[in-house]
């Protein structure tokens, strides 16, 4: 094989992976062995950010995009007449490697299009991470995206060469995938997780007996969920969000802003714009739930099915629930100081710690690194100033939105429009 054609194929194939942006390594503790190559411990992968600031990335591509589903949503649909390619196990294994040597990359993220069948691509996925481990002794981030339908066979098989394993379920609803996907099968996406699911508690357990037993799927599994191509709201997008997290025990649900690459009437138009903002409104409020002690149907629920786009998650629910402010930061628990606006959890570790040796103020609580602009109208501290006063939750939403400043402020008034 030339240069010039795996040059070729790696760009076609790097191109087309573009579109997945579930590609975090959180969680993964495999140390380099038997002078190896590589080191996966407390890494991030795909220009992702470590707990300790550090950027890191990944080789991210496909195996192929020659594809047997027609997805009206994915660019490698098989009715797209895009330029196709697809790479050989072992071409996979020498790019990853020669980038590693080269420093270039800490990581492989592969996925790959459907051709053949599930278990025809799963078992090609398995076999770069086989080689990669058994014959080069690489013991960098590997992580391979599951293919829907795949047999239990490779999905144990998968868990033991990777680190983190995920399966897209695309579509956050049934009646979305099948209005877009009508050849998929919604329960191929479910049957991949259960196994992994029960393959990381068994191996866990057996572990603690036996010591030598190896580790599977360390990193856990992931999914991802496309935003704005089939018409859920945002109500039916966390719900599907806290389903899987609840019952598959995922690390991350990732979401996705649908980009308009196709001229079908089912989908958005060409032109339209990536709802961006929306994206960054569901992943704050997913950390909510995960981090902030939030339940979904605090932050979304059946008479407020769509996120505030102007504001945050946590802001908006506030707003909602002024009878639960102010929270006085000197008396209150855990739970309300996680829930003022402009207060992290960093934050409240620090209050809970400095509150045992001294009575806090404003003074005391800008040290720790509130956002004031926002938390000064939520909290009440040993100090006279309360600045909410008889404001309503009206008032003090353009109050603060006056003062404050928001890298998606370009993006704001475009994407309102979408909605009037």
């Amino acid at each position: 094989m030339s240069f010039e054609r795996t040059l070729e194929k790696l760009k076609i194939l790097a191109d087309a992976a573009k579109y997945d942006v579930s590609c975090s390594s959180s969680g993964s503790k495999r140390a380099n062995t038997n002078k190896g190559l590589g080191d996966a411990t407390g890494m991030g992968i795909c220009h992702s950010y470590t707990e300790d600031g550090r950027c890191v990335s990944l080789l991210k591509i496909l195996l192929t995009n020659h594809c047997i589903f027609d997805c009206a949503y994915c660019v490698t649909r098989k009715s797209n007449d895009v330029k196709r390619a697809a790479f050989k196990v072992q071409e996979v294994v020498d790019l990853t490697i020669n980038f590693y040597r080269r420093n270039y990359i800490e990581g492989l993220f592969l996925s790959s299009g459907i051709f053949k069948s599930a278990d025809y691509t799963m078992e090609r996925l398995v076999a770069v991470a086989k080689k990669l481990r058994l014959e080069e002794n690489f013991n960098g981030y590997i992580h391979l995206k599951s293919i829907p339908g795949a047999s239990d066979e490779l999905m144990r098989e998968a868990g033991l060469y990777a680190d983190r394993l995920s399966v897209n379920i695309e579509i956050p609803t049934k009646s979305g995938l099948k209005l877009l996907a009508p050849d998929k099968n919604f329960e191929d996406f479910i049957k991949p997780m259960e196994k992994v699911k029960n393959e990381i508690i068994q191996y866990k357990s057996e572990k603690k007996i036996i010591k030598s037993t190896p580790k599977y799927a360390p990193a856990g599994q992931s999914t991802q969920m496309i935003v704005g191509a089939s018409g859920e709201n945002d109500f039916q997008i966390l719900k599907t969000a806290e389903h899987y997290y609840k019952n598959y025990n995922l690390k991350r649900v990732y979401y996705s802003g649908y980009v308009p690459i196709s001229l079908d009437d089912r989908l958005p138009k060409i032109g339209t714009e990536v709802p961006m903002l929306r994206e960054n409104r569901l992943y704050q409020s997913d950390w909510l739930t995960r981090f902030y002690g939030f339940q979904t149907n605090e932050i979304v629920n059946l008479n407020h099915q769509n996120l505030d786009l102007d504001i945050d998650p946590k802001l908006s629910w506030a707003l909602r629930n002024l009878h639960e402010f102010p929270v006085d930061v000197n008396k209150a628990d855990k739970r309300m100081l996680a829930r003022i606006p402009g207060v992290g959890m960093k934050s409240v570790a620090k209050i809970l710690m400095a509150r045992r040796f001294r009575r806090l103020n404003w003074d005391h609580l800008k040290k720790i690194g509130i956002a004031f602009n926002r938390a000064q109208y939520f909290l009440v501290c040993d100090s006279n100033l309360f600045e909410r006063r008889d404001l309503t939750a009206e008032k003090l939403k353009a109050t603060i939105l006056k003062n404050s400043n928001s890298k998606y402020d370009k993006l704001l008034s475009t994407q309102l429009n979408l909605f009037s």
